[in-house]
């Protein structure tokens, strides 16, 4: 099954500046081969769901590594059956209603 996912990974404990964290969890999501888009508070990715989820734990786990000793995170997850959507259709969707306008 296909899922596309938002994530926010917060470790806790660690400083105000989470930028290492974020690099880390951005490495992991780059060497699963995963399709993602950070933005300002998270990361929207997408990809099979066990691969998906695979790569959420290791996100954890790299960051349990850096150090941080608490990890609050938050996901929104969607799944679809009646067709196949990207990040980027969701996008270029309301893009081109904008435009519309």
């Amino acid at each position: 099954m296909q899922v596309m996912i938002d994530l926010c990974v917060i470790p806790l404990g660690v400083g105000t500046s989470v930028s290492v964290y974020v690099t880390a969890c951005q490495r992991v999501l780059q060497a699963a081969g995963l399709s993602h888009q950070m933005h300002a508070y998270g990361t929207n990715i997408e990809g099979d769901w066990d691969e998906v989820f695979a790569a959420v734990k290791r996100c954890h786990e790299v960051v349990h590594e850096l150090g941080a000793v608490r990890i609050s995170s938050s996901m929104r997850i969607g799944t679809r059956t009646d067709r196949e959507q990207t990040i980027d259709d969701k996008i270029n969707s309301v893009k081109s209603k904008l435009i519309e306008s």
